[in-house]
C-alpha cells in the first residue's frame, strides 16, 4: 500500500524535479524545496485520521466544509480551537454572528501583574468552516466535538510577550484598516483562529502581489485561491490547501521563537488526539481534523495517530479564567488579524454568491439567531464506512490546468454601478449617470489590465475610487467605505440574553421598567420621572452603577445628578448598551450583580499598594453615594485613616480636604452622630499636617495649592479638631517654623497669620505697599499675588483685601511696568487661582460700582477707612450705652442675683472699667515687670 501512495504523487515529483532542473541549472535547495512539499501532502492525505485544512474566515473553506461534513458524516470533529472554550460554543445559537469566544483574567497568578487583564478571543462568523464544523456537531446526534488546541493560559505562556511586542496586527507593514468604533470590538485581546495562512517570507508576499496585479494579500488570496477552490472538488481543495501550508511551512524565516510555538502547539493537538481515540476507542477514519492549512502539512515527530507520545503538556497556572461571548464585527475581525479593510464582509457575500452556485446546503445552528430557518431535511442515514479510496493525484491536473475565466456578468455589474452612484449622491458626492458609466467601463478595464474577464469586487472599488472621489470627502464617509457597506458592511454581532453572564442579564431585568431594546445598537433616550413613578428610583441606582463601572458613553446623563445627600425626581439618559455590549459582558466575569463588582473594586483601589488617602476617599464616598453601605464606608474610612498616617507627602492634600468637607457636611445633615472612623481621621489629619507643614513652606516639590489646602484643613477642621482633644500649640509651633523663601509662600504665610492672629490686615497692608513700591520687587508681584489667591482657600475672609491687592497694582504702577506685567497676571491667576476667581469676582462685583458713570466719583472703601479717623475724631461718651439706654435685663439679672446698685447718669464723668480703678495692684505689678 505503501508503494501505492509515493506511486500517486510520482509524476508531480518528476515534473517538480524536471522544473527545479530548468530554472535553477541543476539540483539544489529549490529542488529539495518543491519536493519537501509533495512529500509534506502525500504525508498529510495518507494519514487514517482525514486532515482537513483551512483557512480562517475563508469561503472556500467553508464550502468544502460543508460538502464533506454531508459527504462523510464524521462521528468525532476534532477542532484547532482553545480547549478550555468547549462549553461555550453551544451557546452560539442565541447569538447574532459575528461573535467571538472570549477567555477572560483580570487578576493574574504566574504571569506578570502588567499584563493584566488576560484576554483571548477566537470570533466566529456563518462564511468560515469552524463555525460549519461546530453546527454540525451540536445539532448532530451521536457526534462528538473535541477542541484539541493549547488552552488560554498556555497562549501567554508560549507566546504573549513575543506577540505583544513583535506580531502585533495593526503595524505599518500589515493591511490593518483604520482604527473605528467597530474595529476595536476585541480591545487589546490576543486573537487566536483557525488557519492564519500568510506568507512569513516578506519577498514572497512581494513578489506575489506584484506579479498577481494586486495591493494586498487579501485580494491575491480572493484572486487565486478563492475563486478557483470555491466550485472544486473536496480531494482538489484539499491537496491544494496542503500544499500552499506547505509552501509557506518551507519558506517561513526561521523565527526560533515563532517555529518553537507552532511546532508545540502541533504536538499539543496530535497529544490530545491520540489521547481521546485511546480513550474512546474511536476509529481513526470515523474522525476529522480540522486544522489551519500550515498546521496539517507539520513535521513535527508527534504528527499522525501513529507518532511518538513524548511531549508533555506543562500544567496551567493558578490564574482564574473566565469565559463568555461577545459581540464581533468583520472590522474589528480585520484589525485583529491584518487584513484588508472590506475583506471580511467580501467574504461574505463570496460565501453567499458559492452557496447559491453550488447548490451545497450550510449547516447552521438551530435556534440561530439572524438568519432564515434551515430546511427540514429527511433523515438520512449515515453513510456506511467502506475501504479506504487510494488518493489520487490531483494536484498535477490543477496546477497544469488554466484558469477557468468567469464570463462577464453585466447586470451584476451595472448593479453595483447604479448603487454606488446611488450611496454617493446620498453622502454629498456629486455623481450622475455618467459617473455609473465611467465605473462600469473602468471596472472592466482594471480587471482586463490585472488579467482577468470579470471584474472583482477589488477592482470594482478601485473603478468607482477613480471614478467618483473628489479631492475632499463631504460627508463623513469616502467612496471607498462606501463599496465596502454595499458589498455587506460591517456587520457586527450581537450576544443573545440568554448567553449573557448572570449580571448582564440581571442588568437587563432591572432596567426593563424603562421599557426600551437594550439589545438595539445605538443611542436610546430614557426619561425617568422618579416623582411620579417611585419604582423608576431602583433603575436610576443601576444606571448610576453602570456609569461608574463602564466606559464613558455606555450610560450618560443629560439630566440630573447624584451626590451626597441629594436625589434627582427628574432624570434624562442616554443609553448605549447594545453598542457597549462587550464591555457590559467583561464587566460579568467579575461578579454575579454590579453592587458586588463595585465593592469588589473599591476595596481593590483601597488596599491597592499605590493607594492615595484622596483615592481611598474618594472610594468611601462611592460607597455611600452608590452603595448606601455604612459598613462598607467605615471599613474603607479606617483604611483612609491608615493611608494618611503612612504617607510622607502633601501631593494629595487638595483632594482630601474637598472629600473630607464634602463628607463631613453629609455626616453631619443626615447622621445623628459624626462616625468614629471621620473624627479619628480629623484628629489625626491636624497632628499630620502640622508635622509636615514647616517642610511643605520650603519644599520645592510641593505647589503652592498644596500648601494651601494643608492650611485650609488645618483652619476648617480646627475646631473638630480640638474638641477631640488636640492641642492648638500643634499649629501655633508649626506656624512659627515655617520659613518659606519663594514670594507665593511667604504670602501665604502672611495671611495664614492673619487668621491667627498674629499678623493685623493693617501690618498686611503695610507689607503689600512695600512691595509696590519697590522697583527690585514689583516684577515678583505677580506671585505673592498667586499666593494671596490661594490663601482663599484656608482664610476666605481676606478676600476683600485680594481685592484690594489687586487695585492698588493697577492704580500704583506706572503703565511701563503694569503693560507687560499684565500677561503674567492673567496666566497666574488662570492657572493658580482657577477654582478661587469666583470668589474675587462676587466680591469685585460687590466692591466696584455697577455703573460707568459712576466710576470718576467713586471713592475705594479702603481709603475710606483709612480716612474717616482722622478727620472726623471728637470725643464721644464712652461707656455702654446700650445698657444704660434699656437698663431693663440688667435689673433683672441683678434682682435674680440679690445684687443692689444704682446706675451712673451719663454726665457723672466716671468712665472705664471701675474694678481696675478700685484695684489698681494688679496692673502697677505688671508695668514694674515689663519695665524692668
Amino acid at each position: 500500500m505503501t508503494g501505492t501512495h509515493e506511486r500517486s504523487f510520482e509524476e508531480l515529483r518528476t515534473q517538480l524535479q524536471e522544473a527545479a532542473a530548468t530554472f535553477a541549472d541543476g539540483p539544489d535547495a529549490l529542488e529539495g524545496i518543491l519536493l519537501g512539499i509533495v512529500d509534506d501532502v502525500d504525508r498529510a492525505v495518507r494519514e487514517p485520521l482525514e486532515i482537513f485544512p483551512v483557512c480562517h474566515h475563508s469561503p472556500a473553506s467553508a464550502i468544502a466544509m460543508a460538502r464533506r461534513l454531508r459527504e462523510k458524516q464524521p462521528k468525532v470533529v476534532y477542532l484547532e480551537l482553545c480547549e478550555d472554550m468547549a462549553p461555550l460554543l453551544a451557546e452560539l445559537r442565541n447569538c447574532r454572528l459575528p461573535v467571538a469566544v472570549q477567555a477572560f483574567a483580570t487578576e493574574t497568578d504566574g504571569f506578570p501583574a502588567e499584563w493584566a487583564p488576560l484576554s483571548v478571543v477566537a470570533p466566529i462568523t456563518e462564511a468560515s468552516a469552524e463555525y460549519q464544523a461546530i453546527a454540525y456537531a451540536l445539532d448532530t446526534p451521536g457526534v462528538e466535538l473535541v477542541l484539541v488546541d493549547r488552552s488560554s493560559d498556555h497562549v501567554y505562556q508560549w507566546d504573549a510577550q513575543a506577540e505583544h511586542l513583535d506580531d502585533d496586527p495593526a503595524s505599518p507593514g500589515s493591511d490593518a484598516p483604520p482604527a473605528e468604533e467597530e474595529a476595536a470590538l476585541h480591545g487589546d485581546a490576543v486573537g487566536v483562529g483557525i488557519g492564519d495562512l500568510r506568507p512569513r517570507f516578506a519577498e514572497l508576499e512581494e513578489h506575489l502581489l506584484r506579479h498577481g496585479k494586486v495591493r494586498h494579500w487579501s485580494e491575491w488570496w480572493h484572486q487565486y485561491v478563492e475563486l478557483p477552490l470555491g466550485v472544486g472538488d473536496h480531494d482538489t481543495y484539499r491537496q491544494v490547501m496542503l500544499l500552499i501550508g506547505s509552501l509557506f511551512r518551507h519558506l517561513a524565516p526561521g523565527d526560533p521563537h515563532r517555529v518553537r510555538v507552532d511546532e508545540d502547539r502541533e504536538r499539543h493537538m496530535w497529544t490530545r488526539m491520540r489521547a481521546h481515540l485511546a480513550a474512546t476507542g474511536t476509529d481513526p477514519a470515523d474522525g476529522l481534523y480540522i486544522c489551519g492549512a500550515f498546521h496539517a502539512a507539520s513535521r513535527v515527530e508527534e504528527f499522525g495517530v501513529h507518532g511518538s507520545d513524548t511531549f508533555e503538556i506543562s500544567p496551567r497556572t493558578a490564574t482564574k479564567w473566565q469565559h463568555g461571548l461577545i459581540p464581533s464585527s468583520h472590522a474589528a475581525i480585520e484589525a485583529q488579524f491584518g487584513l484588508a479593510a472590506g475583506s471580511v464582509s467580501i467574504a461574505a457575500t463570496v460565501w453567499a454568491n458559492n452557496v447559491r452556485r453550488t447548490r451545497v446546503e450550510p449547516y447552521r445552528l438551530a435556534g440561530q439567531a439572524g438568519g432564515k430557518k434551515p430546511r427540514v431535511r429527511k433523515a438520512v442515514a449515515a453513510p456506511v464506512p467502506g475501504p479506504t479510496a487510494e488518493p489520487s493525484d490531483k494536484l498535477s491536473g490543477f496546477l497544469r490546468r488554466p484558469p477557468v475565466l468567469d464570463r462577464l456578468d453585466e447586470a451584476e455589474l451595472l448593479g453595483w454601478c447604479v448603487e454606488i452612484v446611488r450611496a454617493a449622491r446620498r453622502n454629498g458626492y456629486l455623481a450622475s449617470t455618467a459617473d455609473a458609466i465611467a465605473v462600469f467601463e473602468t471596472s472592466i478595464l482594471l480587471a482586463g489590465m490585472r488579467d482577468r474577464a470579470r471584474p472583482t469586487p477589488y477592482d470594482f472599488q478601485d473603478a468607482a475610487v477613480t471614478c467618483i472621489e473628489k479631492d475632499t470627502v463631504p460627508g463623513r464617509r469616502d467612496v471607498r467605505r462606501l463599496v465596502e457597506i454595499m458589498m455587506g458592511g460591517d456587520r457586527v454581532g450581537q450576544v443573545g440574553y440568554d448567553a449573557l453572564p448572570p449580571l448582564a442579564r440581571d442588568v437587563h431585568d432591572r432596567l426593563a421598567a424603562l421599557n426600551l431594546r437594550l439589545e438595539q445598537r445605538g443611542v436610546q433616550r430614557a426619561l425617568l420621572d422618579i416623582a411620579s413613578r417611585p419604582e423608576l428610583a431602583r433603575c436610576s441606582d443601576v444606571l448610576w452603577m453602570l456609569r461608574r463601572l463602564l466606559p464613558p458613553g455606555v450610560a450618560r446623563p443629560i439630566m440630573g445628578e447624584r451626590s451626597l445627600g441629594e436625589r434627582s425626581i427628574q432624570e434624562s439618559w442616554d443609553l448605549a448598551l447594545g453598542t457597549h455590549q462587550r464591555a457590559l459582558i467583561e464587566l460579568g466575569y467579575e461578579g454575579v450583580s454590579i453592587e458586588q463588582v463595585l465593592e469588589q473594586r473599591l476595596r481593590r483601589t483601597a488596599y491597592a499598594p499605590q493607594a492615595t488617602a484622596a483615592s481611598v476617599l474618594e472610594a468611601v464616598e462611592d460607597a455611600t453615594l452608590y452603595l448606601r453601605s455604612s459598613r462598607l464606608a467605615d471599613e474603607l474610612g479606617t483604611r483612609a485613616l491608615e493611608v494618611l498616617a503612612s504617607e510622607r507627602s502633601v501631593d494629595g492634600a487638595p483632594e482630601v480636604l474637598r472629600r473630607v468637607r464634602r463628607l463631613l457636611a453629609y455626616y453631619r445633615t443626615n447622621e445623628p452622630v459624626l462616625p468614629p472612623w471621620i473624627e479619628s481621621f480629623v484628629k489625626t489629619g491636624y497632628a499630620h499636617y502640622c508635622t509636615l507643614l514647616p517642610m511643605s513652606f520650603t519644599d520645592d516639590d510641593a505647589t503652592v495649592r498644596q500648601v494651601a489646602a494643608m492650611l485650609g484643613f488645618l483652619f476648617s477642621m480646627e475646631n473638630l479638631a480640638l474638641s477631640l482633644g488636640c492641642d492648638r500649640a500643634q499649629l501655633q509651633l508649626a506656624m512659627a517654623q515655617s520659613h518659606p523663601r519663594e514670594p507665593s509662600r511667604t504670602a501665604l504665610l502672611w495671611a495664614a497669620q492673619v487668621q491667627l492672629g498674629q499678623l493685623s490686615r493693617g501690618e498686611l497692608r503695610s507689607r503689600c505697599d512695600e512691595l509696590l513700591g519697590n522697583p527690585l520687587v514689583v516684577p515678583a508681584y505677580p506671585r505673592y499675588l498667586s499666593g494671596l489667591v490661594h490663601a482663599l482657600e484656608p482664610v476666605p475672609g481676606l478676600t476683600d483685601f485680594v481685592v484690594e491687592a489687586v487695585s492698588q497694582a493697577f492704580g500704583r504702577l506706572p503703565d511701563p511696568v503694569l503693560l507687560p506685567w499684565l500677561p503674567t497676571l492673567v496666566t497666574t491667576l488662570r492657572a493658580g487661582g482657577a477654582d478661587l476667581a469666583p470668589l474675587l469676582i462676587r466680591e469685585a462685583g460687590r466692591t466696584f460700582p455697577g455703573r460707568l458713570g459712576a466710576l470718576d466719583t467713586w471713592i475705594p472703601p479702603w481709603r475710606v477707612q483709612a480716612e474717616v479717623p482722622v478727620a472726623g475724631r471728637r470725643e464721644t461718651a464712652r461707656g455702654c450705652t446700650l445698657l444704660a439706654a434699656h437698663p431693663g435685663t440688667c435689673d433683672a439679672v441683678a434682682a435674680l442675683l440679690g445684687c443692689e446698685g444704682t446706675w451712673e447718669s451719663p454726665g457723672s464723668g466716671r468712665t472705664g472699667v471701675a474694678l481696675v480703678g478700685g484695684h489698681p495692684d494688679t496692673a502697677v505689678a505688671l508695668e514694674a515687670l515689663l519695665a524692668g
